[in-house]
Formats: C-alpha cells, structure tokens, sequence
C-alpha cells in the first residue's frame, strides 16, 4: 500500500488535508495553526513529492523526515506535520479495521469528560451561561474573565471587574461543576500572579496562559508563584518545549493541540513526558470536529487525561460538512468505536465549501494610547 495522493482544502478558516492510498482508503487530518492556513497549504505542497509513493503505515518515519526535512522550525512547520500525521492516523485505523484509540495502546477510560468553552458579557450573563453548562450535563465550563480594555485599566480596576466576573460563575456552576479560567496570555507576570491570588477563593481547576509564550522558563516560574494551579502549552508545538517547560517549574496541566503539536505521534509523547512530572494533560481544541476527534482518541489511550476543550460550534450547520461519529451526551462523549477517526467530508458539502480566513488586525488589540496590547 502506497500514497497515491495527497489533497488539500481550505474550509471557511480551517486548513484540512486529504491523503488517499493506492488500495483506496483515505484519511483526513487538520491544522491547529488557525492564524495561518495558507501558509500550512504552502508546506504541505512541499511536502507532497515525497509523501506520494510511501508507505501509510510508518507514520514515525514519516513524521520525523517531514520535520526533518528543512533546517527551519516553528508553529506552521509543526502545523502542517500534524495535519499529515492525523491523516495518517486515520487511514491506519480503517486499514486494521480499528479505531485510532486501539492502535494507540488501547483504550483506559470509556468516556470523555468535556470542559464547555462558555462566553460571558458580564457577570450576570456569566452566571446565567454557568448554570446553563450546568443544567445540560457538564462538570466543568471555561471562560476568559478578563473585561473587555483590561490593557487600559487600572491594576485595581482589573483585578475587581475580573473578581465580580469569576464570583458570579462560581454562583452559576455551583460547586459540582470546575471552572476553568483562560487568560489567553493576555497579562505581565506580576499582574498575572496578583489576580491569581485575588481568585484563590473561587477555587479554580486552573488559570491558564496567564503572559505571553515568548518565553518557556517565564511560563514554567508563574507556576511556582501562585497558588492556583496552572496550564500552559495550546500554542506549544514540540515536545521538547513541553519537557522545558515541566522542567522549568510547571505547570500542573499541560494544553497540547494534536493540530499543532506535531499530531497523535507527538502528544501521546507529550503525555508521557507530563505522567513523568505527575501533571495532567487537558487537550486544546475548538476548531471543528476532527481535530475534537483526533482529540478524543488521545485522551482515550491515555492514563493523565483530564477533560476535553469542546465548544458548541462542533455542532453548528457550518461544521454539517464534517460527518463525525462523535456524539456528545451532556458534558460526556463516548468513545466511538468506528475504525479510524470517526470523521468524513461531506462530498456534496465540501464543493461549495469557501475559504473565509480571520481577519488576524482584529485580533491583536491596542492600547488607549495606540501601543501594541497582548494578542490572544
């Protein structure tokens, strides 16, 4: 069995590649590099001379010639690894009839617990959306708590409107439901350290991302500093980032997108590296259906999973071109049992699909006085 073809396609934001064998079976995989699907494209096309022709199945050997390939690193490199390596993946396990969880050393739980991404205006918006997570069936909601121009506040101004804001979620999701807070690597240090210690009381699963990734040692020292456990690593893409960071001081939970940290082959390893420093591994993802899927077949065959990122517009029409398996069942999902991924492009769906990238000026905010605040 050979690659006979490898086909890529940009829908709506998503860079998603197709690879296809001699003998006919397909797999499909994504990039989690979602500020630069283009440019992902671009090293696929790259890549493509060598892949046709090879053999499916050595997905190790194929990983690491990709990389390997050029002396250059960096997120969309790893991006585009991931995006073959979870095609890969998939086409092994329809090949052995199984599905990816199996080849990946077995199954050790049944169901994945789903942390939902919930948004929030104001506090009471908050709470209502909390007790709403609640009410469908989760245990655990996540939600960015900064107000919108926290760059242009006051320290103490920051610190009481994000206080009001985690308060009122606590008062939505009650105590049988963890709240999550994302910071989206929007603070300094010692902003970052002093609101931790302001939300102690709310008791935190985690603060994650709380400053900017520039810097793996200053990522790992924040750990050290608070008392809320920390997670780092959506924006992390090779393992020996990862082992610098646990190295480094922390953090409790470790964030590995499959869709950027080098697919499946990588984060099974990332997770052994965190078993190793006894943190747990909470899967980034809210970027559709397969990369929810790649996901949950990693935190299937692995011991230190914790819950699963899911945001409810893995089931909004616009995701209908995904034909997935995974069902969701409150704030679970069982573990499909379909050989491979579980997920297919619709075939009638995808020939309208369009390509609508970010509009990446908006993301990166300023400041009151027009300088450059942190980016999500």
């Amino acid at each position: 069995m050979r690659i006979e073809s490898v086909e890529s396609f940009l829908i709506r934001e998503a860079y998603v590649v197709r690879i296809t064998t001699d003998t006919g079976i397909t797999g499909i995989g994504q990039t989690a590099c979602w500020g630069y699907p283009e440019a992902v494209g671009e090293v696929i096309a790259r890549f493509r001379p060598w892949l046709i022709g090879q053999d499916p199945l050595r997905i190790e050997h194929i990983q690491q010639f990709l990389y390997r390939m050029a002396p250059f690193r960096g997120s969309v490199l790893s991006g585009a690894v991931a995006a073959v390596d979870i095609a890969l993946w998939d086409l092994k396990g329809k090949h052995f009839d199984a599905p990816v969880w199996e080849l990946l050393g077995g199954k050790v739980r049944d169901t994945i617990r789903l942390h939902l991404l919930m948004g929030g205006a104001d506090p009471e918006d908050g709470r209502k959306r909390a007790a709403e997570a609640r009410d469908e069936g989760f245990t655990a909601v996540k939600l960015d708590p900064l107000p919108d121009n926290f760059h242009s506040m006051t320290h103490s101004r920051l610190i009481s409107d994000t206080r009001d804001m985690v308060a009122a979620v606590r008062e939505g999701a009650g105590l049988d439901v963890d709240v999550i807070l994302e910071i989206h690597r929007k603070l300094t240090p010692m902003v970052s350290i002093a609101l931790a210690e302001a939300l102690v009381e709310f008791h935190p699963m985690f603060y994650e991302d709380p400053i900017q990734i520039d810097s793996v040692i200053s990522q790992g020292e924040i750990a050290g500093r608070t008392t809320i456990p920390v997670a780092n690593g959506e924006r992390m893409h090779t393992i020996w980032e990862f082992r610098e960071l646990l190295t480094h001081g922390g953090p409790q939970y470790v964030r590995p997108d499959v869709g950027l940290a080098g697919g499946l082959t990588q984060c099974k390893k990332i997770a052994a590296i965190a078993e190793s420093f006894h943190s747990a591994v909470v899967t980034h993802n809210y970027l559709g259906p397969i990369l929810t899927a790649a996901s949950v077949h990693l935190d299937t065959s692995i011991p230190n999973f914790l819950t699963q990122e899911y945001a409810m517009s893995d089931e909004a029409e616009h995701n209908q071109i995904y034909r997935t398996v995974l069902k969701r069942e409150g704030g679970y999902i069982p573990v499909p049992e379909t050989p491979g991924l579980g997920v297919v492009l619709d075939e009638e769906l995808l020939k309208s699909a369009q390509h609508e990238p970010r509009d990446l000026p908006a993301v990166n905010p300023l400041r009151t006085d027009g300088s450059v605040a942190y980016a999500v």
